[in-house]
């Protein structure tokens, strides 16, 4: 039997009295866009971390290319092809904005990816354009905006050369016109394009976000939390007339 690309199974997670996730579990395949959605507080970011190592779990299991990565330190899981992006940007702000992404170019996996990437601060400048903010690469990053930080750190993430990226509300504090910037990047990049010219195809790719117009646009799966628990796993159009996914987001109404 093949082994899935992504492989969650039971995993659970408590904050004191707090379940923020419940046994869930799904399998992902290395061609896919996940989108992963739900209320406020449905543990979505809190699942985006466990498959990181940034929180261990209290039970359940995380295999990534048939390995289990639960008890693994977080650059470990980076070298081993995850990487992710967060709603709460920590750059170093006094460095310049290509230096920033520099840094990740200096990770073990990406320096191991072939002979362009000693090119450092080509790829860096490369990862920027992706991002749409190479015209700023001498900048402060203290300097940038919301947005552009976000910007940012999708930049520092794919500079890394992952297999698979998870991607914590990447259209957060973007203007409608930088979100559809954004969304196309985000197509491109999966299909191959300028961080996978050294593959058929790029990064797999788990997708927290809350501008579901935008989102749907992008997956061809879609995950719903609510509670911690997965309530829902379909299509975009399957998801959007799904009565659960509804009443998580609306409640019941009136009877």
């Amino acid at each position: 039997m093949t082994q899935s690309f992504l492989q969650i199974k039971g995993l659970t997670k408590n904050f004191g009295g707090l379940r923020a996730v419940n046994d869930v579990t799904f399998s992902m395949e290395r061609n896919q866009v996940l989108g992963l959605i739900g209320p406020n507080g449905a543990g979505k970011t809190t699942l985006l971390r466990l498959i990181t190592g940034i929180l261990k779990p209290d039970a359940g299991h995380v295999c990534f290319m048939g390995k289990e990565i639960v008890g693994r330190k977080t650059w470990d899981i980076v070298n081993m092809g995850i990487a992710c992006t967060f709603q709460n940007m920590r750059p170093f702000r006094r460095l310049p904005i290509i230096a920033n992404v520099m840094v990740s170019c200096l990770s073990p996996r990406a320096m191991k990816r072939g002979e362009w990437v000693k090119r450092l601060e080509a790829k860096a400048m490369d990862a920027l354009e992706f991002a749409g903010i190479s015209d700023m690469a001498r900048e402060k990053a203290s300097t940038l905006s919301q947005g552009d930080l976000k910007r940012l750190e999708v930049a520092r993430a794919v500079a890394t050369e992952p297999e698979l990226l998870l991607l914590d509300e990447p259209f957060g504090g973007l203007s409608p016109a930088e979100t559809d910037l954004m969304a196309k990047s985000i197509r491109r990049l999966h299909k191959g394009g300028r961080f996978g010219r050294l593959h058929s195809e790029g990064p797999a790719m788990i997708i927290v976000e809350h501008k579901l117009q935008w989102l749907m646009k992008i997956v061809d799966r879609i995950i719903v939390l609510n509670f911690g628990n997965m309530i829902a796993d379909g299509t975009p159009d399957e998801i959007v007339k799904d009565p659960r996914v509804i009443e998580a987001y609306l409640g019941k109404g009136d009877t």
